[in-house]
């Protein structure tokens, strides 16, 4: 009897692991049908199925197929490891070099780890006004944080003939999950070489030559 008091201590913390666990196969379970039937094509129905879980466990979990698809999004940028490339910008030994470098290793390990993601929510979007939206948000926050990036370089650091619109530019088209996805998928490369070539095409195309 004594032992019982101990037990009901950590029932709550017993009931949110469970949760958390519940949520965490919904996700999965949902991913590997949106990747290999398509988003439109799945249904919270199937989703519950494959997940083991009643179909209003789904939705209490995540309110609808949006925000399920929406909370994927939220844990691939947390699988980047978005802290690790604010430190690299932020360093104080951090040249432009290096930050160039900062970003093509962050897109590296988005794409890498959560490229299935960013396709679905792209291919999502065509139908969903909500994830059209959340995809376009997600394109405007990179393209500030190269903004504020390359607005941070000294005058005569960026190419000539580039303003700081034109290299973001020029960065978005070298650094997508479209050219990693056929560098990888198609081409052979491993994600290291493709993550090598991005900085050095980006010193070569953004950054004045000072040799």
């Amino acid at each position: 009897m004594s032992e019982e008091p101990g037990r009901r201590r950590y029932d709550s913390l017993r009931r949110t692991a469970q949760a958390q666990q519940t949520r965490a196969d919904i996700a999965r379970a949902a991913l590997r049908l949106f990747v290999s039937r398509g988003w439109a094509a799945t249904t919270i129905r199937d989703v519950a199925r494959e997940a083991g879980v009643s179909v209003p466990t789904v939705y209490a979990a995540y309110r609808n197929k949006s925000g399920l698809t929406r909370a994927l999004a939220d844990a691939a940028d947390l699988s980047a490891d978005v802290p690790r490339l604010v430190a690299a910008l932020e360093s104080p030994t951090a040249d432009p070099a290096g930050q160039l470098a900062a970003m093509a290793g962050y897109d590296r390990r988005l794409y890498e780890r959560a490229g299935d993601v960013i396709t679905l929510v792209r291919e999502a979007g065509r139908s969903e006004p909500e994830l059209a939206t959340l995809y376009d948000d997600s394109r405007r926050r990179g393209d500030r944080t190269r903004v504020q990036v390359f607005s941070s370089w000294p005058p005569g650091v960026l190419r000539t003939g580039l303003d700081v619109p034109s290299a973001v530019d020029v960065y978005a088209a070298l650094c997508n999950i479209d050219v990693y996805a056929v560098l990888t998928g198609e081409r052979g490369w491993s994600p290291d070489q493709v993550e090598q070539w991005w900085c050095g095409v980006l010193v070569r195309e953004l950054l004045t030559d000072r040799r």
